[in-house]
């Protein structure tokens, strides 16, 4: 009995073959017919000359606590994503021994920009060690496919509790206990190690993340200790960490490294550096080392209050206020002596730094009063400039007056069509760093791949829509090693996006508060989706979520090893 035939479809298979008008069948999950099919399904589709491309795969999500509660993995099935890896950064919540939960919860929540309360009251913490997460993921059932990876920062928590973030050599006891729980993850189905350097991750009061503290031979041990040679990924928010750096370690273990840093973004500012680390990443690849970056489509955006005013915690200034509330940081944010702290940090940014000091970037996007609805929609430098002031004062001005509660939207890094243009076709390039279920209150990229076919593709035309959907599905399932993904094909798992090309993109940020607790998040809404699929069963009909017991995703626990691979990958 065939359960899907999806009729008439133009079918835009994901492995850069030309379009071609066809149906597709599927039984249990795979697809086991293209071409002119007369057998009806239990579920037949009229696509009318619709798209019919693989479901994206996100390599950079943070829905680790998220999926806990919620299987949708809201809102990335309903914007064409049917497989996410999380654990990105290093910053899950597993391995969870209970002594450490709260203190691992606390750090993400500043570190990932996430409700405190709503991560509180909604986790359920039926699980400790890695194969305990994966088995609640396989209970549960996601309404996508979920890879995870083994977190650095996680995993130096459960072991260091707070010293974690306080002390930079771990002892040679909490080392071996570090390296034995990463080999668990890996023998239980994780695809990889995440870890951080970023100067941007700080957690709970200001703290470092865990593993921005730890030497570069602490993450050579524990990449070591992933198993045999090519075996996994390691995804890292590598910082002010050069190729240079991490070139000798993917050749030593012969696994890819992919980086994701603001250092490799497009900054008008620097616009060479971007460009350098990239083609720096391409001469690994040709020496066959596996370098590579996840470059956004998007530019890094963020929506923020002074209240929670995450861009600028890179910044010294913000080091001891972190985690004040409100009130507390009024009278900081009075204070002369902080703003001139502040104003000589801004002036000074270190590379890496999300906020370069660039107040023509930041602009009002919601006042809270009418008197100051005369701001809105427009950017710091033209408002100080305009009245005589300086920027900085200008926000923390306008910040007070509305008892911190300013919408301010800030575009820092990766603006410049042409400059970013460069990157996202770069042989070294994974169009990535989605950040989903992640920043929730500034932000939702979510939609990163609607919006690379938008912009990208149809208006655009940097790429095809055959190049375009190669990019968001089998290129990055191939590097990951993600088996039978990304693709269409007779004998893949049919994960599917059924859209038009005409109209399909990602609606403007919208605020819901439906986090546990009543918290507030930001998401996206598709247009021109029609239908997406996972293992062929539908999880969104273009409006609403299909309601399922359990969600129909499965937990991928096993990959391709990518021994070898590299330098073809980079020559094609």
């Amino acid at each position: 009995m065939v359960d899907l035939v999806i009729r008439g479809a133009t079918i835009v298979d994901g492995l850069g073959h030309e379009p071609r008008r066809a149906d597709l069948a599927v039984t249990d999950g795979r697809i086991i017919a293209i071409g002119e099919i007369k057998d009806k399904g239990a579920e037949t589709i009229d696509a009318g000359g619709l798209t019919l491309a693989p479901g994206i795969v996100d390599v950079h999500t943070h829905y680790d606590a998220q999926v806990t509660w919620d299987t949708t993995l809201s809102p990335s099935p309903s914007l064409g994503v049917t497989t996410a890896v999380i654990g990105n950064c290093g910053f899950g919540i597993v391995p969870a021994p209970p002594a450490v939960r709260d203190l691992v919860i606390r750090n993400l929540s500043v570190v990932e920009g996430m409700d405190l309360d709503a991560l509180r009251q909604g986790i359920a913490w039926d699980f400790e060690s890695f194969s305990d997460y994966m088995a609640m993921l396989r209970r549960r059932g996601a309404y996508a496919n979920l890879a995870v990876l083994a977190g650095h920062s996680t995993i130096r928590t459960a072991v260091m509790g707070e010293a974690a973030s306080q002390r930079t050599d771990a002892t040679p006891e909490e080392l071996a206990k570090m390296k034995a729980m990463v080999a668990d993850a890996m023998a239980n189905g994780a695809i990889g190690l995440g870890a951080s350097y970023s100067l941007n991750h700080s957690g709970f009061g200001g703290v470092p993340m865990p593993s921005t503290i730890a030497p570069m031979s602490e993450l050579d041990a524990l990449v070591g200790a992933m198993g045999p040679r090519g075996k996994g990924v390691v995804a890292i928010a590598s910082g002010v960490k050069t190729p240079a750096e991490l070139e000798p370690m993917a050749a030593k273990y012969g696994r890819p490294f992919f980086q994701g840093t603001g250092m490799a973004m497009y900054n008008e500012q620097e616009p060479a550096r971007a460009l350098g680390i990239f083609d720096a990443c391409a001469a690994a690849l040709r020496r066959g080392n596996g370098l590579y970056i996840q470059i956004p489509c998007q530019p890094l955006s963020f929506d923020f209050t002074m209240a929670n005013a995450y861009p600028f915690y890179s910044h010294s200034a913000f080091d001891p206020i972190k985690a004040f509330t409100p009130e507390q940081l009024t009278s900081v944010y009075r204070d002369p002596s902080w703003r001139a702290k502040f104003r000589e940090n801004a002036k000074n940014p270190r590379p890496g730094m999300i906020f370069q000091g660039n107040w023509d970037r930041v602009m009002v996007a919601v006042a809270q009063k009418p008197a100051n609805a005369k701001y809105v929609n427009r950017y710091l430098h033209d408002i100080a400039k305009a009245e005589g002031r300086d920027p900085l004062d200008v926000m923390l001005d306008l910040s007070l007056d509305e008892g911190l509660e300013t919408a301010f939207l800030g575009r820092f890094l990766n603006v410049g069509d042409e400059g970013v243009a460069r990157l996202l076709k770069h042989e070294a390039g994974v169009v990535a760093l989605s950040d989903a279920g992640a920043h929730l209150i500034y932000m939702c990229d979510a939609g990163f791949g609607l919006h690379f076919l938008s912009h990208w593709v149809r208006e655009r035309g940097d790429f095809d829509i055959v190049e375009g959907i190669r990019r968001l599905t089998s290129h990055p399932a191939d590097l990951y090693g993600i088996r039978n993904r990304g693709r269409i094909a007779v004998g893949a798992q049919a994960d599917l996006l059924l859209f038009d090309q005409a109209t399909v993109g990602v609606s403007p940020a919208e605020r819901v508060a439906d986090l546990p607790g009543g918290g507030r998040r930001t998401i996206r809404r598709p247009t021109g989706v029609h239908g997406v699929f996972c293992n062929g069963i539908r999880t969104f009909d273009g409006k609403d979520y299909a309601k399922h017991a359990k969600g129909p995703g499965h937990v991928l626990d096993t990959f391709n090893n990518s021994v070898g691979s590299h330098s073809a990958i980079a020559a094609q």
